[in-house]
């Protein structure tokens, strides 16, 4: 198990891998984000994306669904998360793209209030088949800390 005091700022991780399909671009899109461009190839076509891209928030889930395999594989005593900062969609993702993830930790914090607990702050990036960045954004994640 990993704990808080486990981490080092500047610490890095690759993981993942993640098989784009179109029936799940599909799905997420009419049942989250119905826009044209993630409904059809033909809704995308006068779009800056030109054919059927999934949805950013799609691209997000994925990329949770790739840190929650990751934590399974590699247990880390996980209090949660408290947000997001800097979400940026850097190019869209498509069905058939596979993609993969890469973190880095910016900072921990060990709580002054809670000594059982602490924070730390990633930059999450993640990538395509061709090493493209995707999605990048800052998560801001609690850990238990060892017993003392």
């Amino acid at each position: 198990m990993l704990y808080l005091d486990d981490i080092a700022v500047g610490a890095k991780r690759s993981f993942g891998r993640y098989e784009v399909t179109r029936d799940e671009v599909l799905d997420f899109a009419r049942k989250y984000d119905p826009q044209p461009f993630h409904l059809s190839d033909q809704g995308a076509a006068d779009t800056h994306f030109g054919r059927l891209a999934a949805s950013g928030w799609h691209t997000c889930a994925m990329a949770m669904a790739m840190f929650v395999e990751e934590m399974k594989a590699h247990p880390q005593a996980s209090l949660g998360a408290a947000g997001v900062d800097e979400l940026r969609w850097l190019k869209p993702v498509y069905p058939d793209d596979v993609l993969r993830c890469e973190s880095e930790v910016l900072e921990v914090n060990p709580s002054k209030s809670r000594p059982e607990m602490g924070s730390l702050k990633n930059q999450m990036t993640v990538f395509n088949q061709r090493d493209e960045p995707v999605l990048r954004f800052t998560a801001l994640g609690l850990m238990r800390r060892r017993a003392a």
